[in-house]
C-alpha cells in the first residue's frame, strides 16, 4: 500500500503520515488506531511483567555501599546488568568468578510484595545471562555456572515473610549465608543460591551474619 493510499484509508493527511514515519512527530493513539486499520489490523497495546526497576533508592543504593567492599578481588564486578531474553529486566548486580566459570545474579531487596512472583523473575533473569557472552569469564570453553544470590533487607515485614515461607525460601537459595559470606570474602568454593540479610540504618547498611530473629507470635 502507497503512503498516500494509506493516509487516505487512516483519514489523515499523506505530510502527516510522512512526519510519523520519519520521527518527526509522535502520533496520536487515535491516529495510530486508525492507522492500524486501514493497514486491516487493530491497535493493541500490552503491559507485560517486568523485573521492577534498576537500584532506585536510598536504601538499596546503601545497601550495596555496604556489600560491594566485602567482596573478594577474586570476583569481577558488573552494577546493572540489562538482559533481553528470556525476560528483559536489570539485574542489580552480577559476580563472575572467572577459575569457576561461574556467573552469580545478585538481587538487592527491601521488601518483597509476591513472593512467587520475585522468585520466578529472580530464576528467569539469571537464566538470561546465559545470552550475555561478554560477561561469561574469558577463556572459559563451556557455557558458565549460573547462580543466584538475594540481599534482603531486615525489617519487620521480611521477617514474618522468612517465618511464614521460610521452607519455601530455603528450596530457593538453600545455601547458608555463613557459606555464601565464605565464598565472597575469601577462596572458598561458591556454595549455590543463597540469602544475606542487612540492617539499613541512619542511611547505612550492615550485614546480619546469622539469619534475623523470627518474629514472636
Amino acid at each position: 500500500m502507497s503512503q498516500a493510499r494509506l493516509a487516505a484509508e487512516a483519514g489523515i493527511s499523506q505530510g502527516h503520515l510522512s512526519r510519523i514515519e520519519a520521527g518527526e512527530v509522535e502520533a496520536s493513539m487515535a491516529i495510530l488506531a486508525a492507522i492500524a486499520r486501514a493497514l486491516g489490523g487493530r491497535l493493541r497495546i500490552r503491559i507485560e511483567p517486568g523485573s521492577g526497576p534498576a537500584i532506585r533508592d536510598h536504601i538499596q543504593a546503601a545497601m550495596l555501599q555496604a556489600l560491594l567492599p566485602l567482596i573478594d578481588v577474586r570476583w569481577a564486578r558488573f552494577l546493572e546488568v540489562p538482559v533481553h531474553r528470556p525476560v528483559r529486566g536489570m539485574i542489580d548486580l552480577v559476580l563472575a568468578d572467572q577459575p569457576a566459570n561461574l556467573l552469580v545474579a545478585t538481587e538487592l531487596q527491601s521488601q518483597i510484595r509476591r513472593l512467587e512472583q520475585q522468585l520466578r523473575w529472580a530464576m528467569e533473569k539469571a537464566e538470561a545471562l546465559r545470552n550475555l557472552p561478554d560477561l561469561a569469564p574469558q577463556g572459559a570453553g563451556d557455557p558458565p555456572t549460573i547462580s543466584r544470590l538475594l540481599v534482603l533487607r531486615s525489617t519487620p515485614a521480611t521477617r514474618a515473610l522468612e517465618a511464614t515461607y521460610g521452607h519455601v525460601l530455603a528450596a530457593a537459595y538453600p545455601a547458608t549465608a555463613h557459606e555464601v559470606l565464605a565464598a565472597l570474602t575469601g577462596t572458598a568454593p561458591w556454595p549455590g543460591a543463597g540469602i544475606l540479610w542487612m540492617t539499613v540504618e541512619g542511611g547505612g547498611a550492615h550485614l546480619i551474619e546469622r539469619r534475623p530473629r523470627r518474629p514472636v507470635r
